[in-house]
């Protein structure tokens, strides 16, 4: 089948979404607050989903919140901070059986709806202030959670390198924001926070699952009806050109793998999701399969690496090769990991890498609607690129996409940065 998604406006800068799919027993429900992501407020917002995920005035404490989930059939409360190009979101979300699965006939998904409502929307706060010891026990989450960055040396480098390339912007900064803005967090300042997301951020409410969502909306509208408020319009990030002269940036960990991340701009000037497709199918063929470019030719024909792979971001109009090299052998995958683009400049790819690339694709795709979650990610994805396209639609979208496009595409990539994160005293053999 091929997803739908149906949207409506419950007031300015909110809406609800559903996408209907029967093959599931469950569904989820999730509201999400949307907000420019700005070093000054990216912790005290980062903080707020787990903040909420601990009770509300309906469930005061964590126990009661507990008694009342397992009432609703176990259904299952989550929190989460995500980081789209230029934006934060913070998500809150529950997930529930269908109520044809009700043993009584209880209107679950109703019910579900409501305590989720109350958790996004009538918080614990008293006096201006989260409670004092849950905010200590999520600050301290949110410090963990930045501080754990680093246990990741790949992910870590990939980081590191963004940073380095998107230097004052938005795109450089950390989705649970800076080390020093979370250890200055306090339930003050978390509150403030809340109140300025209900007022100002934008307000994604989505259902994705097997049952009506129209009581779902309903109880949303009653939330949102009459309510005066701002709201953004979604833009993805100015694409800037790559620098006259790459930038070079190092440094020294004690690791047992040196990383090498090449950061690269890709100038499409794309307004629309449709025109980024060749630029994926590109990055796709360059990078982004067991049988690229670069994993063919880098990692197994010349060993220059364990691993060697290329991703693009949509969003910022970066697109990041990251390989786990030996240092002694940095410039050597550096040089072969910029021919390969060239390759593909020149259009030296053949039409059987073309075509495992576009099956390669499909079947990715294809996988992004096995969950709730997965297709709720895709579609919020779609909302905040302006767009409503299906998996489905962009498989056979994507399937259309020309060699000369993609050798278009290939040619308006260009290097900005090469960071290095060196071995200290060697690699580890």
């Amino acid at each position: 089948m091929s997803h739908r998604l149906e949207r409506v406006q419950l007031a300015e800068g909110v809406y609800f979404s559903a996408v209907t799919d029967p093959k599931f027993k469950h569904n989820r429900i999730s509201v999400n607050f949307v907000a420019p992501l700005r070093e000054d407020t990216a912790a005290d917002n980062a903080i707020v989903p787990f903040l909420l995920r601990r009770g509300c005035r309906s469930c005061p404490d964590y126990t009661a919140l507990e008694r009342r989930l397992c009432q609703l059939y176990g259904a299952s409360l989550d929190a989460d901070v995500l980081q789209f190009g230029q934006y934060q979101l913070l998500c809150v979300s529950i997930q529930c059986i269908d109520d044809r699965f009700a043993l009584e006939g209880e209107a679950i998904t109703r019910d579900c709806a409501g305590l989720l409502a109350d958790i996004a929307f009538d918080p614990c706060i008293s006096d201006g202030a989260f409670d004092a010891a849950d905010t200590a026990r999520e600050r301290q989450f949110l410090l963990d959670s930045i501080a754990a960055e680093i246990n990741d040396k790949r992910s870590y480098a990939v980081l590191r390198c963004r940073q380095e390339m998107c230097a004052g912007e938005p795109a450089a900064l950390r989705k649970y924001g800076d080390p020093a803005q979370a250890r200055a967090i306090t339930p003050q300042s978390a509150a403030a926070a809340y109140r300025a997301l209900t007022d100002s951020a934008n307000i994604e409410i989505m259902f994705v699952g097997c049952g009506d969502p129209s009581a779902a909306l309903e109880l949303f509208r009653g939330q949102f009806g009459g309510m005066r408020r701002e709201a953004i319009a979604y833009r993805l990030c100015q694409r800037r050109p790559a620098p006259a002269q790459v930038r070079q940036c190092a440094e020294e960990m004690e690791v047992a793998q040196s990383k090498l991340v090449l950061g690269l701009r890709v100038a499409d000037g794309a307004a629309d999701y449709a025109a980024l497709r060749p630029v994926r199918v590109m990055a796709a063929l360059y990078g982004g399969t067991p049988f690229s470019r670069l994993f063919n030719n880098v990692r197994e024909k010349l060993s220059l690496c364990y691993y060697c792979a290329a991703r693009y971001d949509g969003a910022t109009g970066l697109m990041l090769v990251d390989c786990g090299i030996e240092s002694e052998n940095k410039q050597k995958a550096e040089d072969e990991i910029l021919a390969q683009l060239k390759v593909l400049q020149q259009g030296g790819f053949t039409d059987e890498e073309l075509q495992s690339t576009r099956l390669a694709l499909r079947g990715a795709l294809g996988s992004t609607v096995d969950s709730l979650d997965g297709i709720e990610s895709w579609f919020l994805t779609q909302i905040m690129m302006n767009s409503s396209v299906s998996p489905e639609e962009n498989a056979e979208a994507l399937s259309q996409v020309t060699r000369q496009q993609i050798v278009e595409a290939a040619r308006q990539v260009s290097l900005d940065t090469v960071y290095f994160l060196k071995a200290k005293g060697g690699d580890a053999k």
